[in-house]
């Protein structure tokens, strides 16, 4: 039989008083407990509920213990909020009270039924007649309630982390409230939400390397998908004109402040849109998300004031990296070309194998960590975008945008090819390009071919990192803060 955690001196004392309780009959594991209010339902309703005299149940974890010999106060946490309560010999009788001085500790899950009263320290608080443990916690709580202070166990036990630390229970509560108004904006503009499978033959819809497993039913090698584009576009051929998805893609990726292999993606698609109607779209959603969660669009990122007010402004690409870099790459058609002019130019950009590959990292390096205030980049390069319509008169330019605000791309757009001949077209460059060393070049995809056959509608496409626009709108500095349970490096998890 394997052994179970390793148990420490502290442990050991705790276990011993959970043995102490199951010997007196009490099951310290009980099944439910009859909860009247949670702690914020208690502060709101008190000077009703102390005036006629309800007694009230409680339940919480056990954050403060003081006691007194024959009168204790412990301190009650729950999701809402904490209480105090106060125990004596006098309310509880000398055995109840006696058990609960001998073996209730910090971080144990208690039950609390009895009227309420304020001490002389104006304390709102329940006067306890009867006690119930609801679980014996066997393992201290961390640091006395200080909060975990180092970041690597606070992402690896998140456990302890939410239960020392309010600000991580509140992150997590916003970024929910973050998802709630999104799905709520969407439908209400008539958007029907979607699932399309997180297991996929061929992965697709963005420039990414897969985790590939194994499908043992069918002995053939599957992909953890890496967007969601595709299977909706299927969607809208189908004739749902607004469809979106909240799910979790995965990319065989490095990790880094802003990027996570496995994290929450918003895709949206509506038929008979462009990407105009998109910008128009994103600038409502995310003030709105923000007025909504925060009750501002006035935000603080990183020590920076942002505005999130429409309009935005808007701005090509190209106009936006020749400003900042002194770089054309519209000059420039071919990677050579493009490296020659960036090292005239002194800029210092990691080495790529496309030019597709060296623009973004211009974008990435010169420009992004420039804006402030909320800008949408448009009109990219086709070779960045295989997915995006040409501009009408264009033959390298597409109908793309990308938001960004405080240095961090918020959104991602484009006015949907859905000329099948053409994507066909773009998936044979991707292949060269993949021939040519690229990694993240897009697959040949001939089922979402035969299903472009079909006649799709023109559509506006929308991609939105929910993680990262958790980041933004939070102030927090890293995309792992506000992932209840992110990957981390060899030897961290």
């Amino acid at each position: 039989m394997t052994a179970g955690p390793p148990e420490d001196q502290l442990t050991l004392a705790r276990r011993a008083k959970l043995e102490r309780l199951r010997a007196a009959g009490v099951d310290s594991f009980p099944p439910r407990y009859a909860r009247t209010h949670d702690t914020a339902e208690v502060h709101q309703d008190f000077e009703r509920l102390q005036q006629a005299q309800e007694t009230v149940a409680v339940a919480g974890r056990v954050t403060r213990l003081r006691i007194f010999g024959k009168a204790a106060f412990a301190e009650l946490h729950d999701g809402a909020g904490h209480l105090q309560t106060y125990l004596s010999v006098d309310h509880l009788g000398a055995e109840a009270y006696e058990q609960f001085r001998e073996t209730v500790d910090l971080g144990d899950l208690l039950g609390a039924r009895g009227p309420l009263f304020v001490t002389r320290t104006g304390e709102q608080s329940v006067e306890v007649h009867e006690w119930t443990m609801l679980a014996k916690a066997l393992r201290p709580p961390p640091e006395k309630w200080h909060g975990l202070r180092d970041v690597e166990q606070r992402l690896r036990q998140r456990h302890l982390d939410l239960i020392s630390n309010p600000k991580s229970r509140d992150l997590l509560t916003k970024r929910a409230a973050i998802v709630r108004e999104i799905r709520r904006f969407l439908d209400a503009r008539g958007f029907i939400e979607a699932e399309t499978p997180v297991l996929q033959s061929l992965h697709g819809g963005a420039a990414a390397r897969p985790f590939v497993t194994h499908f043992n039913t069918l002995d053939r090698e599957v992909y953890l998908r890496i967007s969601l584009e595709l299977y909706l576009k299927r969607l809208l051929i189908g004739g749902l004109d607004k469809v979106y998805e909240i799910g979790r893609v995965f990319r065989n990726e490095g990790l880094s402040r802003k990027h996570s292999p496995e994290f929450t993606m918003l895709e949206s698609y509506e038929a008979y849109a462009d990407y105009q109607d998109v910008m128009g779209m994103v600038e409502r959603m995310i003030s709105g998300v923000a007025h909504g969660v925060l009750g501002t669009m006035q935000i603080t990122v990183q020590g920076k004031a942002v505005d999130l007010t429409p309009p935005w402004p808007r701005q090509t690409l190209r106009q936006a990296i020749l400003e900042r870099s002194g770089i054309d790459y519209s000059q420039h058609p071919t990677l050579e070309d493009l490296e020659g002019a960036v090292r005239t130019a002194g800029v210092r950009v990691e080495p790529q194998k496309t030019r597709a590959q060296l623009i973004d990292q211009l974008l990435s390096t010169c420009v992004e960590p420039a804006i402030v205030q909320p800008l949408f980049l448009t009109d990219y390069p086709l070779e960045l975008s295989p997915f995006a319509k040409l501009k009408p008169g264009s033959t390298d330019t597409v109908e793309r945008f990308e938001a960004f605000a405080a240095g961090i791309e918020l959104a991602n757009a484009f006015t949907e090819l859905n000329d099948p001949d053409e994507q066909h077209r773009r998936f044979l460059q991707q292949a060269r390009q993949a021939q040519a060393g690229d990694e993240e070049a897009q697959v040949m995809d001939i089922d979402f071919l035969e299903a472009m056959q079909q006649g799709m509608p023109p559509a506006g496409g929308l991609g939105i990192g929910i993680d990262r626009l958790t980041m933004f709108l939070l102030d927090v500095p890293t995309i792992r803060e506000v992932i209840a349970f992110p990957m981390l490096r060899a030897g961290e998890d």
